[in-house]
Parts: structure tokens; C-alpha cells; sequence
């Protein structure tokens, strides 16, 4: 077998809950058209439970002996992820200074365009056309205006991929980012295909502060391959008493 090119272990997290989703909760039950928050969504920090659930998840990490823990973070620009990475490691009792930790912009949320803060009745209300075109593309094609579709992200996360094989082999990564990039990280590691990710999609948001992992399984595929060990997984958090959300990144819009 040819020399190990890929991760022993990746770690994908979505960041805790956010001063966004609560917002957009309670745009959602008022049927509002626009989510009431001042900030804009890279700048928009955790909500109070999701603090504790960063710190409840950091308490997860800390369980592990040295020869398990992250060696590399790499985490979203935004500010709910950053802030959910720091308080995974001082939780973990892990030394950000001791370890490679950097901010990538491939792993931001996926951008919204002119659907920015607008609940699922403000998209149908404002955009008429572009909602019925959502329908008839799907989701995984479509791109609102000055927004990304799935594949937009896919293409940056394929980016990624080939900087954490050049980079980071037989490392123990942990990425915090979002759920969209949660999803298609599955996508291209479990080379799934579009009905299938949008499957997975519609059965279940991604619950914040949530482990996707992968290990390294040398006799998988020619080269070796990384396989999935854990999907969206929670018990830290109910563990810790704090409570499990799994609210949809703003804007909302219809699954398909």
C-alpha cells in the first residue's frame, strides 16, 4: 500500500446554537418575513445554550488521552464557530497555542445572496419566482442571486480536501463549521450522490455542537480510505444536561 495520505482522524462538528437560530425561530412562529437580528450572520455569536453546549461537547474532547485528541483545528471564519472552538478546547483543557489552529474561509456559511434573513413566507413573499425556481432546480443546484449553491460549496470543500491531504496526513483534525458543510463533507467523502445527501437532508438538520467523525481504515479501497464512525452524535450534550437543537441555518426555505 502506497504511504497513508489522509487524516488518522477528522472530527466534524456544526458550531452550538446561535443568537441567529433563536431568531429565526421566533421569525418563524410570528410568520415574519424578515429574521430580527441586527448583526450580520458572520458576526452573529453563540445564544447561551449554545455556550453550554460548546463547553459540554470541549468536556467530550477533554475525556480522550493525548494519543486521541485534536492535533490540527480548522474552523469556520465565523464568529458562532470561533467561539464554539474556543470553548471545545479550554473545555477540553487543550492549549490553543500548543496546536495548529487556523480560520478557513473555504469552511463559511454557505452564502445566501439576497435570501439573507428571510424566513421561508418572506422568500415565497418577496421572491415569488425565485421560490418556484427553487422547487423545480432543488436545492443542490440552486443558486439565489449573489448566493452558492451545494456543488459553489462543494467546490471549495474539494479545495480543502486536497489542503488536508498536503497537510495535514496522519493528523487528528477537528473542523468546526456549519451544517451545510457538515453534509457535504459526507457527500464527498462517502462519494454519495445528490439524491442521496438530499435524502439525508430532509430526514434530519444537522444537531448543533454534533460529532461526524471518520478514522483512517488502511485496508479500505486501493489506498486506504477514511470511514465513517460516528453520524450527527449527541450524547455529550445530553450527558451534560444541555439540550440538543437542531434548528435549519437562516434563511429557512422548503427541503427538497
Amino acid at each position: 500500500m502506497s504511504e497513508q495520505k489522509w487524516p488518522q482522524t477528522l472530527w466534524l462538528v456544526r458550531h452550538g446554537q446561535s443568537a441567529g437560530n433563536v431568531a429565526r425561530d421566533a421569525a418563524e412562529s410570528a410568520t415574519l418575513p424578515v429574521i430580527d437580528i441586527a448583526t450580520r450572520d458572520m458576526d452573529t455569536p453563540l445564544s447561551a445554550l449554545g455556550v453550554r453546549q460548546a463547553v459540554a461537547l470541549g468536556h467530550w474532547f477533554g475525556e480522550m488521552s493525548d494519543a486521541q485528541r485534536p492535533t490540527v483545528v480548522l474552523s469556520s471564519p465565523y464568529v458562532r464557530a470561533r467561539e464554539t472552538t474556543q470553548l471545545i478546547l479550554q473545555s477540553a483543557g487543550i492549549v490553543s497555542d500548543r496546536l495548529a489552529w487556523q480560520a478557513d474561509e473555504r469552511l463559511r456559511e454557505k452564502e445566501f445572496g439576497v435570501l439573507d434573513r428571510l424566513t421561508k413566507f418572506g422568500i415565497e413573499q418577496k421572491y415569488p419566482q425565485l421560490s418556484e425556481q427553487r422547487r423545480h432546480v432543488g436545492k443542490f443546484y440552486f443558486r439565489p442571486p449573489g448566493g452558492e449553491s451545494w456543488c459553489d460549496v462543494l467546490l471549495r470543500l474539494r479545495s480543502l480536501l486536497d489542503t488536508i491531504v498536503r497537510e495535514h496526513r496522519k493528523e487528528r483534525v477537528l473542523i468546526v463549521s456549519h451544517q451545510v458543510i457538515v453534509n457535504c463533507f459526507r457527500y464527498l467523502l462517502d462519494r454519495l450522490d445528490e439524491q442521496t445527501i438530499l435524502a439525508i437532508d430532509r430526514s434530519a438538520d444537522v444537531p448543533n455542537c454534533s460529532v461526524t467523525s471518520y478514522e483512517f481504515d488502511a485496508m479500505r479501497g486501493k489506498n486506504g480510505k477514511l470511514v465513517a464512525r460516528l453520524v450527527n452524535f449527541v450524547a455529550p450534550l445530553r450527558d451534560a444536561g444541555a439540550a440538543v437543537t437542531a434548528a435549519p441555518d437562516i434563511p429557512v426555505a422548503p427541503k427538497s
